[in-house]
């Protein structure tokens, strides 16, 4: 990596050339730091250079050679047994090895039948091998050569908890026995989902097998970490074989099959093509950042099968559009949000404020609070609105006197209005936007809950409450803006309007 270029010098003035020494002198005083931290930095982290050809391992195969391929499906975990012709369903000739043509793209489709073993939670393996053209993978065969031979096995099958039924129900519909049946609106039939999460085996139709193009001279023992675990060494030369990937990486988990007794037959797809070392770098971090994610619990299942979803079916130019968008939300909300804080922590009087607003906002980030957790979202997002709803809490105690009461017996938090805003005309305003909002709101309200109670599914009635509470604050929760906007139209006067309207 060159260092980065220093600007081409202007032309020094009489008047600038002391100015123009000073520039230069702290551009190559830059330019000295910068090389030295990169030589110590190379020196530390960077490929050692190696100039004994002897100590550097080698791609065991040159790149354009031709490659034969065999896939045998099999329960065993290894593979032995190269003259069953019903466990070989994939013969391949002539693959020119990581050659970009169409030549060295294959594909084919079978159908396999469950044996009672997978069925009931086996294993099935694709013992998949390569060899160079005129060779066999069979060690028995008079035309086997062990360097000429590599072999990779893939999981048919994956262990994975069974996904959760959705358990809602209508809380109306009733049958002569008094128990729950499906909704008024047609649905699915759906078990109850009881007790813990069971882990069933899911089968992968689909199979990509990609060729690593990959003929890159590693020192020995020097080989990226990230790497070196995907590939095979030669143990009496040390040179490693062509890597095989199978790429998971776009297949989603509801392509998936649950396994189980009447399942009879799947119908298995597969692929083979190379790929560049970059892209197959790339997918490794990629899914290294997702398996980091779900441990720190910042992503709950599922959620990058979402994702990966958005790259497949999304609109790229949408896409890139969505992600500057929410950018720029996610800098204007941090501002937004400081702006607050500075606001209210520094506010000593509550003239021309909404104090109902303020409690009424705090109502709501609590009910969204709640329903994040009846839903069971992912932890990172719960810890945000549980933070939203303190600081919200914490505004109430600034626009209103927040005391503990305990003339009851027990501790009872008490709300009086701070004699800035009793005081003046602005809980005049307050209240008469109020008074004449919830003629509307409420209505709406209660119309909304009693038609998601009719026509809608609910987990239980707490569900039915959270559910219809926090629609109604995603559809009009935006409306204590207007007590805001109302409260100061009525506290400005005429004059002092026309005066902001001409500054």
């Amino acid at each position: 990596m060159a260092p980065p270029q220093v600007p081409a010098a202007e032309v020094a003035q009489p008047g600038q050339y002391p100015h123009a020494l000073q520039g230069w002198g702290g551009s190559l005083s830059g330019i000295v730091r910068m090389g030295i931290f990169w030589y110590f930095a190379m020196q530390l982290f960077g490929p050692k250079k190696v100039t004994n050809l002897d100590l550097l391992t080698n791609n065991l195969f040159i790149k354009g050679e031709n490659l034969d391929l065999w896939v045998y499906v099999s329960e065993e975990s290894v593979f032995t047994n190269f003259g069953n012709d019903e466990a070989l369903k994939w013969h391949e000739t002539n693959i020119p090895y990581a050659v970009w043509t169409p030549d060295s793209v294959r594909q084919t489709n079978f159908t396999y039948l469950p044996s009672e073993s997978v069925q009931h939670n086996g294993t099935l393996y694709a013992h998949v091998f390569f060899a160079r053209s005129g060779f066999s993978p069979d060690p028995e065969s008079p035309e086997y050569e062990r360097s000429a031979t590599f072999s990779k096995r893939h999981l048919f099958i994956v262990y994975l908890p069974k996904p959760k039924v959705d358990n809602r129900k209508s809380l109306l519909s009733k049958d002569e026995k008094g128990n729950f049946t499906k909704p008024l609106l047609e649905a699915p039939e759906e078990e109850v989902d009881e007790g813990p999460s069971e882990w069933v085996s899911f089968f992968k139709p689909n199979v990509t097998m990609n060729l690593v193009d990959d003929f890159t001279r590693y020192p020995r023992g020097g080989v990226p970490p990230q790497i070196v675990d995907h590939m095979t060494f030669d143990e009496l030369t040390g040179d490693y074989y062509p890597t095989i990937f199978f790429n998971e990486f776009w297949l989603l988990r509801d392509k998936l099959i649950i396994l189980n007794e009447t399942i009879k037959e799947v119908a298995v797809n597969m692929d083979l093509g190379p790929i560049s070392l970059t892209r197959w770098q790339l997918y490794q971090q990629i899914d290294q950042s997702f398996q980091l994610h779900k441990s720190y619990g910042s992503m709950m299942d599922g959620e990058a099968d979402e994702l990966k979803r958005v790259f497949l079916e999304g609109n790229p130019y949408l896409l890139g559009l969505t992600m500057c968008v929410s950018l720029l939300h996610t800098v204007f909300d941090f501002l937004a949000f400081k702006n607050d804080i500075q606001f209210w922590n520094k506010n000593k009087s509550m003239e021309g404020l909404s104090a109902r607003s303020v409690v009424i906002n705090f109502i709501c980030q609590l009910i969204v609070f709640l329903y994040l957790l009846d839903n069971e979202t992912s932890w990172m997002i719960i810890l945000s609105a549980g933070m939203g709803c303190c600081i919200e809490f914490w505004k109430i105690g600034k626009a209103m006197h927040v005391e503990v009461d305990r003339s009851r017996g027990y501790p009872v938090l008490k709300f009086t209005d701070r004699q800035s805003y009793a005081g003046n005309k602005t809980k005049e305003y307050d209240d008469l936007a109020m008074k004449y909002l919830s003629y509307v709101l409420y209505p709406l309200v209660a119309g909304f809950a009693i038609y998601s109670l009719m026509y809608e599914r609910h987990k239980s009635w707490y569900s039915w409450i959270l559910g219809s509470l926090t629609s109604c604050v995603y559809t009009f929760g935006k409306f204590q803006a207007t007590v805001y906007f109302l409260c100061v139209i009525s506290f400005l006067s005429v004059p002092r309007l026309f005066f902001l309207s001409k500054c």
